[in-house]
């Protein structure tokens, strides 16, 4: 899910029908599950760090939907890995 050109954007839609455009941080591959941190498309860079979700990638009924994580141990580790992650990139430009 990498673009070396740009970000990675995405549209989810609810359980409502309502869309959302979401931008793309960064992907994750930990314990087996793939995760991402995501934050709604075009938002400012004062408002990143407020606003960051992360999302599992999880299978339902043969097809790929992203969740929210609901263990608290399990998003602190990813988040912790994430944001580990996304400011090892800054470091490096």
């Amino acid at each position: 899910m990498e673009d070396q050109f740009g970000s990675d954007f995405l549209t989810i839609v609810d359980e409502d029908g309502t869309e959302y455009e979401l931008e793309v941080l960064s992907t994750l591959e930990y314990d087996g599950n793939t995760y991402l941190a995501v934050i709604p498309a075009g938002q400012s860079a004062e408002e990143f760090q407020l606003e960051v979700s992360i999302l599992k990638s999880v299978e339902e009924d043969g097809e790929d939907i992203l969740s929210a994580i609901e263990d608290e141990e399990e998003l602190q580790a990813v988040y912790d890995l994430i944001m580990d992650s996304l400011y090892e990139e800054d470091d490096e430009d």
